[in-house]
């Protein structure tokens, strides 16, 4: 199962990091939000996809499930929201105040 979510968080970083590399505004917000999704499975990945009990203090569990990287996991898809937001904010205040439209400068331009 790690190795499917493994290569599953490398497709996403190659599509996260062609979005990024995208001259268009929101083609760039998208890619910082995919790499981010990446990051969070890989971090999920890491912190181990095994199966127990929840981290409870009792005397029949055997085994117990780390709730650690799921709380970081949380934290960090929270912030990335916040982050994702406001590029979509910034992003519309641009295309209101410029005339060029939502697309980034280039050699083109000058």
């Amino acid at each position: 199962m790690e190795t499917l979510i493994t290569l599953l968080v490398g497709v996403l970083v190659a599509v996260g990091v062609y979005l990024l590399l995208s001259k268009e505004m929101l083609r760039i917000i998208l890619g910082t939000a995919i790499l981010s999704h990446a990051i969070h499975l890989l971090l999920l990945t890491m912190g181990g996809l095994k199966k127990g009990d929840v981290p409870l203090l009792t005397e029949t569990a055997a085994e117990y499930t780390d709730a650690l990287p799921q709380a970081l996991i949380l934290t960090a898809i929270v912030i990335s929201f916040a982050v994702t937001a406001f590029l979509i904010v910034l992003s519309y205040r641009v295309y209101q105040e410029s005339s060029r439209g939502p697309r980034l400068r280039g050699r083109q331009d000058e």
